[in-house]
């Protein structure tokens, strides 16, 4: 048995998003009943299936104008059922319905917008010229509907003119929400800020965005209220703007990511890298020396001690901006120290539960990474979680 339901204005958290497999137009026809009058690819949509799920596409009037959704175990099809009220029509009213059909396991909320306008321009067409209801809407439809799945599928738009009514259908694709931005991250520009009138928070603080900035450091640069800066970066973050990174410190630990042998044989990244992390664009270092201090990142090896070793302004390397797209890239990534108290005797109890790494303790403790430490290291009742 299919599993059924429709809901309006729906959320879907977990679903990718997808292809449109099919488009149909159906109608209410006066003496047949529900029918699907032409879909693209043809027989797409078996009648048999139609008729199961028909009561939900033509709807009453409590669903009228809005967006709905039939999940079934292999489709899912999105409508926005409409209803034109006239004399005219037989039984004084015209219903149809445009949907589009994806893999049940896809999310369709970004079509809404698609199907609803489209849904209105062939509304508009009716009312001018019976452009649905003449008893041609298959002729006059077909080509519309192979239109619109083919270039929403290959290009995300597609412009439509029939007569003198004309329309744009643009796929918006929804982007999740960023996590909450937190005191010690840092921020650093991944695209170039758009040229557009952004609000006064974000005038004021992206000046101070250099990619070693911690949020509360910049919050004090720019005389900005803490809230607001994490406000202004979780909105840059949002539209691609920034990436959040760890703190760099020397003391930092890091270690490499399956995704670092993507660089030995990246022919394009390997050349963004040695850009990125030279010390100087006037000779960039060697790409195995490069390589070579990547794989060093072991658990236990603070940057301090790869410095040390290979000496990185010999090589022609910043080693802040090697550190710095090693974590863009997902080529490395931070090993944080957690402190947990195994008694109640630490004046910092609250704060060493084990869920708080030592960026976020200095943070908000307001002390050097290295006075914390010395304090830890001093009380036999505290650990240090590497992860």
């Amino acid at each position: 048995m299919e599993n059924i339901g429709y809901v309006s204005n729906h959320f879907e958290p977990n679903g990718q998003e997808g292809p449109i497999r099919c488009i149909f137009f159906c109608e209410f026809h006066p003496t047949a009943g529900p029918i699907i009058s032409c879909q693209e690819p043809e027989q797409y949509i078996s009648k048999e299936l139609f008729d199961s799920v028909s009561v939900y596409i033509i709807t009453k009037a409590e669903l009228q104008r809005s967006t709905i959704t039939v999940t079934l175990s292999d489709y899912k099809i999105l409508g926005f059922p409409v209803r034109i009220d006239d004399k005219k029509y037989p039984r004084n009213a015209y219903h149809f319905n445009l949907c589009l059909v994806c893999d049940s396991n896809v999310r369709t909320v970004h079509y809404e917008p698609v199907v609803t306008k489209l849904s209105d321009y062939l509304m508009a067409m009716e009312i001018e010229s019976n452009f649905l209801s003449s008893g041609k809407a298959s002729t006059k439809l077909a080509p519309i509907l192979k239109q619109v799945i083919e270039e929403l599928n290959t290009k995300g738009e597609c412009a439509l003119t029939e007569g003198p009514t004309a329309t744009h259908l643009k796929v918006v694709h929804i982007r999740s929400d960023p996590s909450p931005v937190a005191d010690h991250q840092v921020p650093v520009f991944i695209k170039e800020l758009p040229n557009q009138q952004w609000d006064l928070t974000t005038q004021q603080v992206t000046p101070y965005i250099d990619g070693f900035n911690h949020v509360a450091r910049i919050a004090a640069l720019s005389d900005v209220e803490n809230n607001l800066v994490k406000a202004c970066m979780q909105n840059l973050v949002y539209y691609g703007v920034v990436a959040l990174v760890p703190l760099f410190q020397y003391g930092n630990v890091y270690c490499t990511t399956p995704h670092l042998k993507l660089l030995a044989h990246d022919i394009n990244l390997q050349s963004r890298c040695l850009k990125y992390v030279a010390a100087s664009q006037r000779q960039l270092p060697n790409f195995r020396d490069v390589f070579r201090m990547f794989a060093a990142m072991t658990r236990g090896t603070t940057i301090r001690d790869l410095c040390l070793r290979f000496n990185p302004s010999n090589l022609r390397v910043n080693e802040r901006k090697l550190v710095q797209f090693g974590v863009l890239e997902g080529l490395i990534r931070r090993v944080h120290k957690y402190p947990i108290l195994l008694s109640e005797s630490s004046e910092l109890q609250k704060s060493l539960s084990g869920a708080a790494n030592l960026d976020e303790i200095c943070c908000a403790t307001c002390v050097t990474t290295q006075q914390l430490e010395d304090q830890l290291e001093r009380d036999h009742n505290v650990v240090l979680l590497w992860k």
